[in-house]
């Protein structure tokens, strides 16, 4: 069985761990299908060798309980919404057929974040046409839902997932990315996600997206469509703790 529920698609091999990698946990916890989509090898990266983030995205990928973890292996730093790589992409969720796709945020500061994003849309609605790229056989699959993860701009999310039983876990998946972050023994250039503090960054970040709900961590995302809810007292009536 080949097909996933929820389909993480970024554009680095660390970017899944990085940015939704406790939702993804939580998730496979609830009893889904979870997979995660690499659109680059990271080839451009400061630090690591194409084969040494590979081995470490696996890695992060058994810490993460992924069913299903693939690379499209578009050009890192080149990453556009042009026909091949929307071919490509729809290719991938006919197969995998997602109800609901993870992915960066509109109007990233990194190129290839926001160019993914764009081309997840397109290739979420193109993958519903029967016409589009007659060589996946007209197979096609009904319009993936997409959430975008709040990370690198400030947005109001539409949702905050609580990940506080999963955050030590999405911590263990990142460190699995040992090249991309400090070590004090390294001879290579220095990033920001290398800086000795950049790892408590990303844990006060949740705790941070946690606090916004009363909970002890959280993963932000933001949905440009009406949500369809079917008991709003339900939803918005969960308690918060907030003030307790």
């Amino acid at each position: 069985m080949s097909q996933v529920d929820v389909l993480a698609i970024f554009a680095h091999p660390d970017d899944v761990e990085l940015t939704v990698g406790g939702t993804l946990l939580k998730l496979k916890h609830l009893g889904y299908r979870t997979g995660a989509l690499d659109v680059t090898r990271g080839e451009m990266g400061t630090r690591g060798s194409v084969e040494g983030r590979a081995a470490e995205a696996q890695i992060a990928a058994r810490i993460l309980q992924l069913d299903i973890r693939e690379n499209l292996g578009l050009a890192d730093g080149h990453v556009f919404a042009d026909d091949a790589s929307r071919a490509a992409m729809v290719r991938v969720l006919r197969r995998l057929k997602p109800k609901l796709i993870l992915t960066h945020q509109q109007e990233d500061t990194h190129p290839d974040h926001d160019h993914i994003a764009m081309l997840v849309r397109e290739s979420a609605r193109l993958a519903s046409m029967r016409g589009y790229d007659p060589e996946t056989g007209g197979q096609k699959i009904p319009v993936p839902m997409v959430a975008h993860n709040v990370f690198s701009r400030r947005l109001v999310p539409s949702f905050i997932v609580d990940i506080s039983d999963f955050l030590t876990t999405k911590m263990e998946a990142i460190r699995a990315h040992a090249s991309q972050f400090y070590d004090p023994n390294s001879k290579d250039p220095e990033t920001r996600l290398t800086a000795k503090g950049f790892l408590d960054e990303l844990e006060n970040r949740s705790r941070h997206f946690g606090s916004m709900i009363g909970v002890a961590a959280g993963e932000p995302f933001y949905v440009r469509e009406a949500l369809n809810v079917d008991d709003p007292v339900a939803l918005l009536t969960r308690p918060m703790n907030l003030y307790s």
